[in-house]
């Protein structure tokens, strides 16, 4: 027995060692998985808020395509009334024409 105590001597610091090691592992791990949950959530984050963004940048094309869409058919009234107005000159100006003779 005498003979156990060299090698548990020598033992001693590997499996000291081992369990300080096994500690700080598990304690890395602990950490890691934080830094994983943390990176996730940030990710979901960012997930959410391009999916407002992306909202946000629908809504507002479909705003300048209606608003485009009003602005052209203003700009046919407006060529209609014109050309109405023309014609209605035209008239006036035969009519004038017409008393004068």
């Amino acid at each position: 027995m005498a003979f156990l105590a060299p090698i548990l001597e020598a033992a001693a610091p590997s499996l000291i060692g081992g369990l300080v090691g096994a500690g700080s592992n598990s304690a890395l791990s602990g950490m890691e998985a934080q830094s994983n949950a943390f990176q996730t959530g940030m990710m979901g984050q960012e997930l959410m808020s391009q999916e407002q963004l992306d909202a946000q940048s629908t809504a507002f094309d479909e705003m300048m395509n209606q608003q485009s869409e009003n602005m052209r058919e203003i700009n046919t009234l407006r060529d209609v009334q014109m050309a109405q107005r023309k014609a209605d000159d035209g008239i006036t100006k035969k009519f004038i024409e017409s008393i004068g003779e």
